[in-house]
């Protein structure tokens, strides 16, 4: 039997548009990768705890009914070792269930406007040397695009890398652009959206990410 892997994309259609790229993205993990992948959209109001049966966890970017839920959904990931990709409001709501639920810290401390909105940009990110995200990505440079407003509150990040959090990717103004968990089997956000890349093959990062889900269904397929 050919090994199948389940990825749970959490997310809301209220705009079908915005979700277009992350649908793209996994049909490319098909025709390109050769995966075999069964891939299940769920709404943030039907999220609960119990995600252990999927072997990879997207936390695609906004608008959400309810944001409650993909923290619900960032936490589950997170206990449970499922390789989780946070892109754009994820990256930002998957920080604040580690802030929140790790690092003791109040969700209004998590995030903060920035200065200049990222929305329809496209900005460079530098990778941090050895970490998953370079790893990931291939690469220590790369351009991507954003449509967010929102990023890590510079006051918070010492208390976050206290607690095992890494910002391992910045802009050219030494902006924190990317956060991971290197005790996790993958656990990796972005503020840019790596489905927006132009291209037949899907971003290398989510291309990373979907090989993290086929080990461990594969691991999961041999208990």
């Amino acid at each position: 039997m050919s090994l199948i892997t389940r990825l749970a994309l959490i997310g809301d259609h209220l705009d079908a548009g915005s979700h277009a790229p992350v649908t793209r993205a996994i049909t490319g993990l098909t025709a390109t990768e050769g995966m075999k992948i069964d891939a299940t959209w769920i709404p943030t109001t039907e999220v609960d705890n119990a995600l252990d049966d999927f072997d990879g966890v997207w936390l695609t970017g906004s608008p959400y009914e309810t944001e409650a839920g993909v923290i619900a959904a960032a936490g589950a990931a997170r206990r449970a070792g499922i390789p989780l990709l946070g892109t754009c409001g994820g990256l930002q709501l998957a920080v604040i269930e580690f802030a929140t639920q790790v690092a003791d810290l109040a969700e209004e401390d998590v995030l903060v406007p920035l200065s200049c909105s990222l929305g329809g940009n496209e900005c460079v990110v530098l990778a941090t040397s050895g970490s998953l995200f370079e790893r990931a990505l291939g690469a220590t440079r790369t351009r991507e695009y954003y449509h967010c407003s929102y990023g890590l509150n510079p006051a918070t990040a010492q208390v976050l890398t206290d607690h095992g959090m890494r910002f391992t990717g910045v802009d050219g103004e030494g902006i924190v652009r990317v956060a991971e968990l290197p005790e996790h089997p993958f656990f990796l956000g972005t503020l840019f959206q790596p489905e927006l890349a132009t291209g037949a093959e899907p971003h290398p990062i989510i291309r990373a990410w979907a090989t993290a889900a086929s080990n461990r269904a594969r691991m999961r397929a041999d208990l």
